[in-house]
Protein backbone atom coordinates (compact mmCIF):
# COMPACT_ATOMS: atom_id res chain seq x y z
CA UNK A 1 0.00 0.00 0.00
CA UNK A 2 1.40 3.38 -1.00
CA UNK A 3 2.34 5.93 1.67
CA UNK A 4 0.20 8.63 0.08
CA UNK A 5 -1.48 11.43 2.02
CA UNK A 6 -4.13 14.06 1.33
CA UNK A 7 -3.99 17.05 3.68
CA UNK A 8 -7.19 19.04 4.22
CA UNK A 9 -7.21 22.40 6.04
CA UNK A 10 -3.45 22.22 5.64
CA UNK A 11 -2.55 25.54 7.27
CA UNK A 12 1.21 25.99 7.12
CA UNK A 13 1.77 22.24 6.83
CA UNK A 14 1.72 20.87 10.37
CA UNK A 15 0.74 17.32 9.44
CA UNK A 16 3.34 17.22 6.67
CA UNK A 17 6.04 18.60 8.96
CA UNK A 18 5.23 15.89 11.48
CA UNK A 19 4.81 12.91 9.17
CA UNK A 20 7.98 13.70 7.24
CA UNK A 21 10.04 15.05 10.18
CA UNK A 22 10.72 18.17 8.15
CA UNK A 23 13.97 20.07 8.72
CA UNK A 24 14.56 23.66 7.57
CA UNK A 25 17.84 25.55 7.65
CA UNK A 26 16.43 28.90 6.57
CA UNK A 27 16.74 28.11 2.89
CA UNK A 28 16.21 24.42 2.18
CA UNK A 29 13.38 22.14 3.29
CA UNK A 30 14.38 18.52 3.88
CA UNK A 31 11.70 15.84 4.31
CA UNK A 32 13.29 12.90 6.13
CA UNK A 33 10.40 10.45 5.68
CA UNK A 34 8.87 9.43 2.39
CA UNK A 35 5.19 10.05 2.96
CA UNK A 36 4.00 11.35 -0.40
CA UNK A 37 1.60 14.26 0.09
CA UNK A 38 -0.29 13.98 -3.20
CA UNK A 39 -2.82 16.78 -2.61
CA UNK A 40 -3.27 19.60 -0.12
CA UNK A 41 -6.00 22.18 0.33
CA UNK A 42 -5.80 25.41 2.31
CA UNK A 43 -8.25 28.29 1.97
CA UNK A 44 -9.09 30.97 4.50
CA UNK A 45 -12.57 32.36 3.81
CA UNK A 46 -12.38 35.32 6.18
CA UNK A 47 -9.43 37.12 4.59
CA UNK A 48 -8.61 38.45 1.14
CA UNK A 49 -5.01 37.32 1.49
CA UNK A 50 -3.96 33.69 1.93
CA UNK A 51 -0.94 33.79 4.24
CA UNK A 52 -1.09 30.13 5.29
CA UNK A 53 -1.28 28.90 1.70
CA UNK A 54 1.54 31.23 0.72
CA UNK A 55 3.67 29.64 3.45
CA UNK A 56 2.75 26.09 2.38
CA UNK A 57 3.74 26.81 -1.22
CA UNK A 58 6.90 28.68 -0.18
CA UNK A 59 8.09 25.65 1.79
CA UNK A 60 6.78 22.73 -0.30
CA UNK A 61 6.71 24.24 -3.78
CA UNK A 62 4.07 25.23 -6.27
CA UNK A 63 1.97 22.38 -7.62
CA UNK A 64 -1.39 21.88 -9.30
CA UNK A 65 -2.11 19.63 -6.31
CA UNK A 66 -1.52 22.44 -3.81
CA UNK A 67 -4.95 23.98 -4.00
CA UNK A 68 -6.12 27.32 -2.57
CA UNK A 69 -9.84 26.99 -3.12
CA UNK A 70 -12.94 26.72 -0.96
CA UNK A 71 -13.08 22.98 -0.21
CA UNK A 72 -16.85 23.21 -0.61
CA UNK A 73 -16.33 24.12 -4.28
CA UNK A 74 -13.83 21.33 -4.97
CA UNK A 75 -15.04 18.35 -7.00
CA UNK A 76 -14.01 15.53 -4.67
CA UNK A 77 -13.58 13.10 -7.56
CA UNK A 78 -10.58 15.18 -8.72
CA UNK A 79 -8.70 14.51 -5.47
CA UNK A 80 -6.06 11.81 -6.07
CA UNK A 81 -6.51 8.40 -4.50
CA UNK A 82 -4.65 8.21 -1.21
CA UNK A 83 -3.93 5.94 1.75
CA UNK A 84 -4.25 8.46 4.59
CA UNK A 85 -6.52 11.48 4.88
CA UNK A 86 -5.38 14.05 7.47
CA UNK A 87 -6.61 17.43 8.64
CA UNK A 88 -7.30 19.76 11.52
CA UNK A 89 -10.80 21.15 11.00
CA UNK A 90 -12.94 23.72 12.84
CA UNK A 91 -15.40 22.74 15.54
CA UNK A 92 -18.83 23.76 14.22
CA UNK A 93 -22.51 22.96 14.59
CA UNK A 94 -22.87 19.71 12.62
CA UNK A 95 -26.66 19.36 12.89
CA UNK A 96 -28.45 17.93 9.87
CA UNK A 97 -31.99 17.96 8.53
CA UNK A 98 -33.95 16.41 5.71
CA UNK A 99 -33.97 18.37 2.46
CA UNK A 100 -37.31 19.86 1.46
CA UNK A 101 -37.57 17.58 -1.55
CA UNK A 102 -36.13 14.66 0.41
CA UNK A 103 -34.27 13.72 -2.78
CA UNK A 104 -30.87 13.96 -1.10
CA UNK A 105 -32.15 12.42 2.10
CA UNK A 106 -30.10 14.62 4.42
CA UNK A 107 -28.13 17.82 4.23
CA UNK A 108 -25.86 19.57 6.66
CA UNK A 109 -25.72 23.28 7.31
CA UNK A 110 -24.02 25.11 4.47
CA UNK A 111 -20.37 25.91 5.10
CA UNK A 112 -19.90 23.31 7.84
CA UNK A 113 -16.59 21.72 6.97
CA UNK A 114 -17.26 18.29 8.43
CA UNK A 115 -19.52 17.53 5.47
CA UNK A 116 -16.61 18.17 3.11
CA UNK A 117 -14.59 15.53 4.96
CA UNK A 118 -17.58 13.18 4.86
CA UNK A 119 -17.85 13.71 1.10
CA UNK A 120 -14.17 12.79 0.67
CA UNK A 121 -14.78 9.64 2.74
CA UNK A 122 -17.70 8.68 0.53
CA UNK A 123 -15.99 9.56 -2.75
CA UNK A 124 -12.42 8.37 -2.18
CA UNK A 125 -12.75 5.77 0.63
CA UNK A 126 -9.22 6.29 2.01
CA UNK A 127 -8.09 3.30 4.11
CA UNK A 128 -7.03 5.50 7.04
CA UNK A 129 -8.05 8.90 8.44
CA UNK A 130 -6.32 11.01 11.10
CA UNK A 131 -8.02 14.21 12.25
CA UNK A 132 -7.41 16.80 14.96
CA UNK A 133 -9.86 19.14 16.68
CA UNK A 134 -10.42 21.05 19.91
CA UNK A 135 -11.47 18.79 22.78
CA UNK A 136 -14.82 20.56 23.24
CA UNK A 137 -15.96 18.72 20.10
CA UNK A 138 -16.74 15.75 22.36
CA UNK A 139 -19.29 17.71 24.39
CA UNK A 140 -20.84 20.06 21.85
CA UNK A 141 -23.38 21.51 21.55
CA UNK A 142 -24.22 22.56 25.09
CA UNK A 143 -27.92 21.94 24.47
CA UNK A 144 -27.42 18.31 23.36
CA UNK A 145 -24.11 17.03 24.68
CA UNK A 146 -22.17 14.74 22.36
CA UNK A 147 -24.48 15.18 19.39
CA UNK A 148 -21.87 16.63 17.02
CA UNK A 149 -19.32 13.89 17.66
CA UNK A 150 -22.12 11.33 17.39
CA UNK A 151 -22.95 12.67 13.93
CA UNK A 152 -19.30 12.33 12.96
CA UNK A 153 -19.17 8.74 14.21
CA UNK A 154 -22.32 7.86 12.28
CA UNK A 155 -20.80 9.42 9.15
CA UNK A 156 -17.77 7.20 9.58
CA UNK A 157 -19.95 4.15 10.19
CA UNK A 158 -22.06 4.80 7.10
CA UNK A 159 -18.85 4.91 5.05
CA UNK A 160 -17.46 1.66 6.46
CA UNK A 161 -15.06 2.82 9.19
CA UNK A 162 -14.25 2.03 12.79
CA UNK A 163 -12.98 4.92 14.90
CA UNK A 164 -10.72 5.51 17.88
CA UNK A 165 -10.26 8.85 19.65
CA UNK A 166 -8.21 10.34 22.46
CA UNK A 167 -7.79 13.77 24.02
CA UNK A 168 -4.02 14.33 24.22
CA UNK A 169 -2.35 17.05 26.27
CA UNK A 170 0.98 17.45 24.46
CA UNK A 171 2.86 18.60 27.59
CA UNK A 172 2.06 15.36 29.42
CA UNK A 173 4.11 13.45 26.85
CA UNK A 174 7.21 15.63 26.88
CA UNK A 175 6.26 18.31 24.37
CA UNK A 176 6.66 22.05 25.09
CA UNK A 177 3.01 23.13 25.33
CA UNK A 178 -0.03 22.38 27.50
CA UNK A 179 -2.29 21.91 24.51
CA UNK A 180 -5.31 19.60 24.75
CA UNK A 181 -6.67 18.37 21.45
CA UNK A 182 -8.79 15.42 20.41
CA UNK A 183 -7.22 13.15 17.80
CA UNK A 184 -9.49 10.89 15.77
CA UNK A 185 -8.20 7.81 13.93
CA UNK A 186 -10.47 5.91 11.56
CA UNK A 187 -9.74 2.74 9.59
CA UNK A 188 -11.81 1.22 6.81
CA UNK A 189 -13.33 -2.24 7.06
CA UNK A 190 -11.40 -3.31 3.95
CA UNK A 191 -8.03 -2.98 5.73
CA UNK A 192 -6.05 -5.70 7.45
CA UNK A 193 -5.75 -3.34 10.40
CA UNK A 194 -9.55 -3.23 10.81
CA UNK A 195 -9.76 -7.02 10.74
CA UNK A 196 -6.96 -7.30 13.30
CA UNK A 197 -7.86 -4.54 15.76
CA UNK A 198 -11.63 -5.17 15.87
CA UNK A 199 -11.00 -8.68 17.19
CA UNK A 200 -10.04 -7.08 20.49
CA UNK A 201 -12.63 -5.86 23.00
CA UNK A 202 -13.05 -2.10 23.26
CA UNK A 203 -11.15 -1.92 26.54
CA UNK A 204 -8.02 -3.43 24.98
CA UNK A 205 -8.25 -1.15 21.93
CA UNK A 206 -8.34 1.93 24.15
CA UNK A 207 -5.91 0.86 26.89
CA UNK A 208 -3.25 -1.25 25.13
CA UNK A 209 -3.75 -2.16 21.46
CA UNK A 210 -4.92 0.99 19.68
CA UNK A 211 -2.81 3.65 17.99
CA UNK A 212 -3.10 6.12 20.85
CA UNK A 213 -2.33 3.68 23.68
CA UNK A 214 0.68 2.45 21.70
CA UNK A 215 2.13 5.96 21.38
CA UNK A 216 0.69 7.87 24.33
CA UNK A 217 0.36 5.34 27.18
CA UNK A 218 -2.31 5.62 29.85
CA UNK A 219 -2.70 4.20 33.34
CA UNK A 220 -4.57 0.90 33.54
CA UNK A 221 -7.10 2.27 36.03
CA UNK A 222 -10.66 2.68 34.74
CA UNK A 223 -11.99 5.96 36.16
CA UNK A 224 -15.30 5.91 34.35
CA UNK A 225 -16.97 4.26 31.38
CA UNK A 226 -19.91 4.78 29.03
CA UNK A 227 -21.54 2.77 26.29
CA UNK A 228 -23.99 3.62 23.53
CA UNK A 229 -24.94 2.76 19.96
CA UNK A 230 -24.97 4.80 16.80
CA UNK A 231 -26.01 1.95 14.48
CA UNK A 232 -29.07 1.70 12.24
CA UNK A 233 -30.72 -0.47 14.87
CA UNK A 234 -30.65 2.53 17.22
CA UNK A 235 -31.03 5.39 14.72
CA UNK A 236 -32.46 4.72 11.27
CA UNK A 237 -30.45 7.51 9.69
CA UNK A 238 -28.12 10.37 10.55
CA UNK A 239 -31.02 12.83 10.81
CA UNK A 240 -32.37 10.89 13.77
CA UNK A 241 -28.90 10.96 15.30
CA UNK A 242 -28.93 14.74 14.93
CA UNK A 243 -32.38 15.01 16.46
CA UNK A 244 -32.04 12.56 19.33
CA UNK A 245 -28.50 11.45 20.14
CA UNK A 246 -27.25 12.70 23.51
CA UNK A 247 -24.24 11.08 25.17
CA UNK A 248 -21.37 11.87 27.53
CA UNK A 249 -18.10 11.15 25.74
CA UNK A 250 -15.04 10.75 27.94
CA UNK A 251 -11.49 11.57 26.81
CA UNK A 252 -10.87 8.22 25.11
CA UNK A 253 -12.91 5.62 23.29
CA UNK A 254 -13.72 3.71 20.15
CA UNK A 255 -16.61 2.94 17.84
CA UNK A 256 -16.74 -0.47 16.18
CA UNK A 257 -19.73 -1.61 14.11
CA UNK A 258 -21.82 1.18 15.57
CA UNK A 259 -21.11 0.36 19.22
CA UNK A 260 -19.56 3.27 21.12
CA UNK A 261 -17.44 2.62 24.20
CA UNK A 262 -15.84 5.53 26.00
CA UNK A 263 -13.48 5.68 28.98
CA UNK A 264 -12.17 8.36 31.27
CA UNK A 265 -8.41 7.75 31.27
CA UNK A 266 -5.27 9.19 32.84
CA UNK A 267 -1.95 9.63 31.01
CA UNK A 268 1.31 8.00 32.01
CA UNK A 269 3.16 11.29 32.03
CA UNK A 270 6.61 11.59 30.51
CA UNK A 271 9.37 12.16 33.08
CA UNK A 272 11.41 14.33 30.70
CA UNK A 273 9.43 17.51 30.17
CA UNK A 274 10.24 20.30 27.74
CA UNK A 275 9.82 23.67 29.40
CA UNK A 276 9.17 27.15 28.10
CA UNK A 277 12.68 28.05 29.23
CA UNK A 278 14.10 25.26 27.04
CA UNK A 279 12.78 26.79 23.82
CA UNK A 280 13.66 30.47 24.33
CA UNK A 281 16.00 32.07 21.85
CA UNK A 282 19.51 32.75 23.13
CA UNK A 283 20.80 36.29 23.53
CA UNK A 284 18.90 39.55 23.79
CA UNK A 285 15.59 39.89 22.02
CA UNK A 286 14.82 42.85 19.78
CA UNK A 287 13.66 45.91 21.68
CA UNK A 288 10.27 45.82 19.97
CA UNK A 289 9.35 42.81 22.11
CA UNK A 290 10.15 44.59 25.40
CA UNK A 291 7.41 45.88 27.71
CA UNK A 292 7.95 49.20 29.41
CA UNK A 293 6.07 52.04 31.10
CA UNK A 294 2.31 52.17 30.68
CA UNK A 295 2.41 49.15 28.42
CA UNK A 296 3.95 47.04 31.19
CA UNK A 297 1.42 48.27 33.75
CA UNK A 298 -1.44 47.35 31.44
CA UNK A 299 -0.05 43.84 31.09
CA UNK A 300 0.19 43.48 34.87
CA UNK A 301 -3.41 44.59 35.22
CA UNK A 302 -4.66 42.19 32.56
CA UNK A 303 -2.83 39.25 34.12
CA UNK A 304 -3.97 40.09 37.64
CA UNK A 305 -6.95 39.00 39.71
CA UNK A 306 -9.98 41.27 39.36
CA UNK A 307 -13.64 41.63 40.25
CA UNK A 308 -15.60 44.09 38.13
CA UNK A 309 -19.19 45.22 38.07
CA UNK A 310 -20.78 44.92 34.65
CA UNK A 311 -24.20 45.47 33.14
CA UNK A 312 -26.33 42.98 31.25
CA UNK A 313 -28.18 44.06 28.07
CA UNK A 314 -31.34 44.44 30.16
CA UNK A 315 -29.57 46.87 32.50
CA UNK A 316 -29.16 44.41 35.37
CA UNK A 317 -25.83 44.72 37.20
CA UNK A 318 -23.62 41.72 37.99
CA UNK A 319 -20.10 41.01 39.23
CA UNK A 320 -17.52 39.56 36.84
CA UNK A 321 -14.49 37.85 38.39
CA UNK A 322 -11.34 36.29 36.98
CA UNK A 323 -8.29 34.83 38.68
CA UNK A 324 -4.69 35.82 38.22
CA UNK A 325 -2.44 34.37 35.52
CA UNK A 326 1.25 33.88 36.23
CA UNK A 327 3.22 37.02 35.45
CA UNK A 328 5.72 36.37 34.05
CA UNK A 329 5.17 32.84 32.73
CA UNK A 330 6.96 30.01 34.52
CA UNK A 331 10.09 29.02 32.60
CA UNK A 332 10.40 25.67 34.40
CA UNK A 333 7.11 24.34 33.00
CA UNK A 334 5.74 23.80 29.48
CA UNK A 335 4.12 26.79 27.80
CA UNK A 336 0.44 27.41 28.28
CA UNK A 337 -1.89 26.81 25.34
CA UNK A 338 -1.01 29.26 22.62
CA UNK A 339 -3.92 31.10 20.99
CA UNK A 340 -4.22 33.00 17.72
CA UNK A 341 -4.03 36.23 19.76
CA UNK A 342 -0.49 35.44 20.95
CA UNK A 343 1.73 38.56 21.39
CA UNK A 344 -1.25 40.94 21.42
CA UNK A 345 -2.08 42.78 24.67
CA UNK A 346 -4.37 40.26 26.36
CA UNK A 347 -4.37 37.82 29.28
CA UNK A 348 -3.56 34.74 27.20
CA UNK A 349 -0.28 35.96 25.67
CA UNK A 350 2.95 34.65 27.17
CA UNK A 351 5.28 37.05 29.03
CA UNK A 352 8.96 36.32 29.61
CA UNK A 353 10.77 37.75 32.63
CA UNK A 354 14.11 38.86 31.15
CA UNK A 355 15.30 40.45 34.41
CA UNK A 356 12.58 40.67 37.03
CA UNK A 357 14.74 42.58 39.51
CA UNK A 358 15.18 45.34 36.93
CA UNK A 359 11.57 45.00 35.78
CA UNK A 360 12.46 43.89 32.25
CA UNK A 361 9.82 41.79 30.51
CA UNK A 362 9.02 40.89 26.92
CA UNK A 363 6.59 38.99 24.71
CA UNK A 364 7.50 35.86 22.77
CA UNK A 365 9.34 36.18 19.48
CA UNK A 366 7.81 34.58 16.35
CA UNK A 367 10.53 31.91 16.41
CA UNK A 368 9.66 31.01 20.00
CA UNK A 369 6.00 30.70 18.98
CA UNK A 370 7.10 28.29 16.25
CA UNK A 371 9.17 26.29 18.71
CA UNK A 372 6.21 25.95 21.09
CA UNK A 373 4.37 24.22 18.25
CA UNK A 374 7.57 22.35 17.26
CA UNK A 375 7.90 23.86 13.78
CA UNK A 376 11.38 24.59 12.41
CA UNK A 377 12.74 28.05 13.23
CA UNK A 378 11.48 30.77 10.87
CA UNK A 379 9.07 28.38 9.15
CA UNK A 380 6.52 31.18 8.72
CA UNK A 381 9.08 33.88 7.90
CA UNK A 382 8.29 34.12 4.19
CA UNK A 383 8.45 36.88 1.59
CA UNK A 384 4.75 37.53 1.33
CA UNK A 385 2.82 40.71 2.01
CA UNK A 386 0.13 38.52 3.54
CA UNK A 387 2.45 37.06 6.17
CA UNK A 388 2.98 39.94 8.57
CA UNK A 389 4.61 39.29 11.94
CA UNK A 390 1.15 39.40 13.55
CA UNK A 391 0.02 36.68 11.11
CA UNK A 392 3.00 34.55 12.04
CA UNK A 393 1.73 34.38 15.62
CA UNK A 394 -1.80 33.77 14.33
CA UNK A 395 -0.58 30.83 12.23
CA UNK A 396 1.03 29.21 15.24
CA UNK A 397 -2.03 29.77 17.41
CA UNK A 398 -4.02 27.87 14.78
CA UNK A 399 -1.51 25.06 14.32
CA UNK A 400 -1.02 21.70 15.99
CA UNK A 401 1.91 20.34 18.00
CA UNK A 402 4.06 18.82 15.27
CA UNK A 403 5.67 16.30 17.64
CA UNK A 404 2.33 14.63 18.36
CA UNK A 405 1.58 13.88 14.70
CA UNK A 406 5.20 12.89 14.15
CA UNK A 407 4.76 10.02 16.62
CA UNK A 408 1.45 9.01 15.07
CA UNK A 409 2.93 9.21 11.58
CA UNK A 410 5.71 6.79 12.49
CA UNK A 411 3.20 4.30 13.86
CA UNK A 412 0.95 4.72 10.81
CA UNK A 413 3.96 3.83 8.69
CA UNK A 414 4.06 0.41 10.35
CA UNK A 415 0.31 -0.02 9.94
CA UNK A 416 0.46 0.79 6.22
CA UNK A 417 3.45 -1.50 5.65
CA UNK A 418 1.56 -4.37 7.32
CA UNK A 419 -1.27 -3.91 4.83
CA UNK A 420 0.97 -5.54 2.22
Amino acid sequence: MDKTVVELFAGVGGFRCGFNEVEFDGETVAEKNNWNFVWANQWEPSTKTQAAFDCYVERFGESENHVCEDIGEVDKTTIPDHTVLVGGFPCQDYSVARSLSNEKGIEGKKGVLWWEIAEVLETKQPPFVLLENVDRLLRSPSTQRGRDFGIMLRSFLDNGYAVEWRVINAAEYGFPQKRRRVFIFAYHKSTNYFKKITKYPAEQIVYTKGIFASNFPIKDTQLDKGRSSISEDSFEDIVLVSDNFDFHFFNAGCMVNGVITTYKVEPVECEDITTLGDILEKGEADEKYLLTGEKLEKWKYLKGKKRLQRKKPNGELYWYSEGAIAFPDHLDAPARTMLTSESTTNRSSHIIGVDEEKGIYRTLTPVEAERIQMFPDNWTNIESKAMTERRRYFMMGNALVVGVVQKLGKYLEEIVENED
